[in-house]
């Protein structure tokens, strides 16, 4: 943490992540240059400048689609939250896959034009009036400009700069750049080749981010208790770990973090101010709780950040009403005390100190 902006410094995990990404995309690449070049066969022999750039495509698609799957599954089972933690890292690599297709697309079919090779690309097919030949390369352009645009902004200097509701509103371009690589994928190559199986890569993988995000908005929804303005149920006292949080999501959508310290409850934001990060899944060690992603600290009882720090959270109302802990959905402005809620004597699990 600090009181400006720093570098988030690298550690094991990211090497880890990184490494893995990497192999993954090289392992793809060699699959379908090397392994099955006759079974993604097409309508005309294609040279191996086009196999190439159809490689880079085809990964950056897959890559783009992880990443959109990667947000819904983690809200479904908390097993896929390593995969969200790092995901910009895989965010900016697949801007250089992209990146690597285009070039190979201009490099070919638009090298030995008589005109600058981009403007033949914007100029050489205008048939904007009919869908068989549409210029599909449009979506592409557009999607790649998106991508480098979110892989440029994904340092934590563009966070603290354009402020995190700015950047966050920024980063939903992820949404149209996959939506201009679907049409662009469906009026290019799913309209040449002999067989099916890229198509059936492409509708499996759109198909997976449309069911997942589904999925996770109809858990949400299904799991966010009462009405807005109304208390809601979190869990009964029982239930709580000393030192760990329980999550609810407000009829609002925001999530609230639960903690239990030293026999008494405090809520806070489940978003970390620096970037949103699950403040939920981090321990409280001396009324801190500390942010998986990046370290940020803040005090469960008033959301503020230890001094000279100066990030705070919203805090939220807790009761004890029938036996059931209930917090209200009317969050606190960001570092308002709020005193903690005692709890009548826990039943410690079996086999621990009680």
């Amino acid at each position: 943490m600090s009181v400006k902006y720093t570098p988030v410094q690298w550690n094991r995990n990211k090497w880890i992540y990184d490494g893995v990404m990497l192999a993954g995309v090289a392992a793809f690449l060699w699959i379908f240059l090397y392994v099955t070049p006759q079974v993604l066969s097409h309508e005309r022999a294609i040279n191996p400048q086009i196999h190439n750039a159809r490689a880079f495509g085809a990964c950056a698609f897959v890559m783009l689609t992880i990443i959109l799957c990667i947000g819904p599954a983690a809200r479904l089972d908390k097993r896929f939250l390593p995969l969200l933690y790092n995901r910009r890292h895989f965010g900016v690599m697949t801007a250089f896959v992209a990146l690597t297709h285009a070039g190979y697309i201009l490099n070919w079919y638009f090298a030995f034009s008589s005109a600058d090779k981009y403007v033949g690309l914007l100029y050489a097919n205008v048939s904007f009036g009919q869908v068989a030949g549409f210029p599909f390369e449009v979506f592409g352009i557009f999607a790649l400009f998106c991508l480098l645009i979110l892989a440029t902004t994904s340092h934590d200097f563009w966070l603290k700069f354009l402020t995190p509701p700015v950047w966050k509103r920024l980063h939903y371009l992820i949404y149209a750049a996959y939506f201009s690589v679907a049409a662009h994928i469906s009026l290019g190559i799913l309209q040449d080749q002999q067989n099916h199986i890229f198509t059936v890569l492409f509708i499996g993988g759109a198909g997976a981010v449309i069911v997942l995000h589904l999925a996770a908005w109809w858990f949400e929804s299904s799991d966010a208790g009462g009405k807005d303005g109304a208390w809601i149920e979190v869990a009964v006292p029982d239930d709580f770990k000393e030192g760990f949080a329980k999550i609810t999501r407000l009829p609002n959508g925001d999530r609230v973090a639960v903690y239990l310290m030293e026999g008494q409850l405090s809520a806070i934001s489940n978003a970390c101010a620096h970037q949103n990060g699950p403040l939920g899944e981090g321990r409280v060690i001396d009324c801190l709780v500390t942010c998986p992603w990046h370290g940020f600290q803040y005090d469960v009882r008033s959301g503020r950040s230890p001094a000279p720090f100066t990030e705070k959270v919203p805090t939220y109302r807790l009761r004890l009403k029938n036996g059931m802990v209930e917090v209200h959905p009317d969050a606190n402005p960001p570092g308002t005390y709020v005193d903690p809620l005692p709890l009548p004597e826990i039943q410690q699990p079996q086999g621990e100190p009680a």
